[in-house]
């Protein structure tokens, strides 16, 4: 006796004529298929997604026709008495029985009919002519709403046989393997059909015709070693109470064996499953041919250590670090001229007054105050403004500054009385360079302060491309080949033009670091006033000292002249020195921060380019892991 098969869950009756619509569970899996293919569309090639496809249109199909009836095929090789098993169970000969080789050469219906209509639009669907329909003989009740369709031979010598037995195998609800004891092992069978058909058990009977043929206990061997081969096939069996492929021995001759066959298509027919079933083996092979171009290998995603190392690549690129120790050198410098003696700051206005300017050729252009560069237009995609026409000037006494082609053929600015951007940057500037002169500016450290030129590297492109392939490595480490490509891709649309857009953010840190410190220590203020307290200490000194000597008064009142000249000769330098020493932390902090905007900056630029297209791949794929759980019933 066979095992009742286990109902399939979420499935209901819906009032037209005998339809049925899935709900639940694989209403779900239907929905999650369907909405898969939607979403992977534009990341997998057709013929990948096509058996999916096939699945979704044969269930909406199916459920289109009616639900009242079970649509059973009767399969099996040449001269195994299928059609023989066929009549038996139809009641009457209905198939052509006969010795010439191949015998069925069209699909033979039988209909059991039921008490709805519906069994039309499911022989025209399975293509079977209509001479070729018939009805029960027996009307038998336990076999209503059942269609028993004898198929042509498997390995039968006509090619459109085969063929048809293939389509129509595609689209019944549930096969009859008939096997005899001669052909039951046969390799055509068990590799091209059982085997890759092992999913669909639950929907399968295999039985052993011809048995009055053996002697004795030889059937039961015959069955044993049948069992043996389907195990090897894959194919669960229905025994114990569990799910899996009716596996029986019978006469079609003789009649042995018919009733039983009869009995377990009888409670199979009842549970009104087999559409269902078959559709649920369907959904399990079209996401196990998709598993590969659906589940990681690995975790996926990017790690924050991976974000972190773009950003540095990209703070490297700009030069984020010189930048910070350029800020904090002019800091220094700035904090020394403010705090310095007017003695120093007249020193250092005649020198750098002096300072030749120098042209491309390096010969000296001019003596004017002021000073201009050739425009340059840089244009910041996605981070920033587009400025156009902007020009990089060198504003040194007597000099020109001229943009001359850079080494790559992008532009490089040179400013008399500036420094190379390999002076600050290193050796391993690659691209355009941006070279800020002297810059003579008025704010809270004086009209007179003069900063040394602060560099910022443009962006340095190997290392742009470098930390773009790097982050999109990470992302797609893992990723099913597909997904891979799409979030490659993602990154590389998203690099297009990142190096012109971190060299704008770099024109913007260098644009507002130019005008040096914007708010002057209060300290500085004190000791500039000290700074000229003691100039004027020293001054009086002097000028007392010279009166003296010159007999302009009492020589013997030297001593009075000599220690203002000296506090204010040793007091003066020693007030520097310690000016030198206080600024020492606000310059490093204000370089620091220098540094760190420029970071930020970078990062922002890289992250809204590069790691947003990047994490809305990820995302879509997870998107497409979660529908594809659902489908595969995980």
């Amino acid at each position: 006796m066979v095992q009742p098969r286990p109902p399939v869950e979420g499935y209901r009756w819906v009032a037209d004529g005998g339809r049925r619509a899935p709900g639940g569970g694989l209403r779900a899996r239907l929905e999650a298929l369907r909405e898969l293919i939607a979403l992977s569309r534009s990341r997998l090639d057709g013929r990948t997604l096509a058996a999916a496809g096939r699945v979704l249109e044969a269930a909406d199909e199916r459920y289109r026709l009616s639900g009242e009836h079970t649509v059973v095929a009767i399969a099996g090789a040449t001269g195994s008495g299928k059609s023989s098993l066929f009549n038996a169970l139809a009641g009457a000969n209905r198939s052509q029985v006969g010795p010439r080789r191949p015998t069925t050469a069209e699909p033979v219906a039988c209909v059991w009919p039921g008490g709805r209509p519906g069994a039309e639009g499911l022989l025209r669907r399975l293509g079977v002519p209509a001479h070729r329909r018939h009805i029960a003989a027996d009307n038998s009740p336990e076999l209503r709403g059942l269609i028993l369709i004898d198929l042509p031979d498997h390995d039968s010598s006509a090619t459109e046989h085969r063929a048809q037995v293939d389509r129509m195998l595609e689209l019944v609800d549930a096969v009859i393997w008939v096997v005899d004891p001669e052909k039951y092992a046969d390799a055509v069978l068990h590799e091209r059909y059982l085997r890759p058909l092992a999913g669909y058990a639950e929907v399968m009977f295999v039985v052993l015709n011809q048995v009055d043929r053996l002697p004795g206990e030889a059937a039961d061997q015959v069955v044993d070693d049948l069992r043996r081969l389907l195990d090897e096939d894959g194919l669960a069996l229905g025994e114990h109470g569990e799910p899996g492929a009716a596996v029986l021995a019978l006469s079609a001759a003789t009649g042995k064996g018919v009733p039983e066959l009869r009995e377990s298509l009888g409670q199979f027919v009842a549970e009104r499953g087999a559409a269902d079933r078959r559709l649920v083996a369907d959904v399990d092979a079209a996401a196990e041919r998709l598993r590969s171009v659906y589940v990681a290998r690995s975790q996926i995603g990017l790690t924050e250590a991976a974000r972190e190392e773009f950003a540095d690549r990209l703070a490297e690129a700009v030069g984020a670090v010189a930048t910070g120790r350029a800020a904090e050198r002019n800091w220094l410098r700035y904090a020394e001229r403010a705090c310095g003696s007017p003695w120093a700051r007249m020193r250092g206005r005649r020198a750098r007054g002096a300072r030749p300017a120098h042209g491309p050729g390096g010969a000296t252009t001019g003596t004017g105050h002021a000073t201009t560069g050739t425009g340059h237009a840089t244009t910041g995609k996605g981070c920033g403004t587009t400025g156009a026409g902007q020009a990089t000037t060198g504003v040194g006494r007597g000099s020109t500054g001229v943009r001359t082609p850079g080494p790559t053929g992008t532009q490089q600015d040179t400013a008399a009385g500036g420094m190379s951007r390999n002076d600050v940057a290193g050796p391993a500037l690659v691209g355009r360079q941006v070279t800020a002169g002297h810059r003579r500016t008025s704010g809270a450290w004086g009209g007179d302060a003069t900063g040394d030129p602060v560099v910022v590297r443009a962006a340095a492109r190997p290392v742009v491309e470098q930390a773009v392939r790097g982050v999109a490595a990470e992302a797609a480490h893992g990723l099913p080949a597909p997904w891979a490509q799409a979030v490659r891709e993602a990154a590389d649309r998203g690099a297009y033009g990142l190096p012109e857009a971190l060299d704008k953010v770099a024109a913007d840190a260098e644009e507002a670091l130019r005008g040096g410190p914007a708010v002057k220590p209060r300290w500085c203020t004190v000791a500039a006033a000290l700074q000229g307290m003691l100039s004027a200490l020293q001054l009086v000194g002097v000028l007392w000292l010279v009166a003296a000597l010159t007999g302009l008064v009492d020589a013997a009142t030297w001593v009075t002249g000599l220690l203002p000249a000296v506090i204010g000769s040793v007091g003066g330098p020693a007030l520097a020195w310690l000016c030198r020493v206080v600024a020492r932390g606000p310059a490093r902090r204000y370089g620091q921060d220098a540094e760190r905007r420029l970071r930020s900056a970078a990062a922002a630029c890289g992250r809204g380019r590069v790691l947003e297209p990047v994490a809305a791949e990820l995302l879509r794929y997870r998107e497409v892991r979660e529908q594809y759980a659902v489908a595969s019933g995980a």
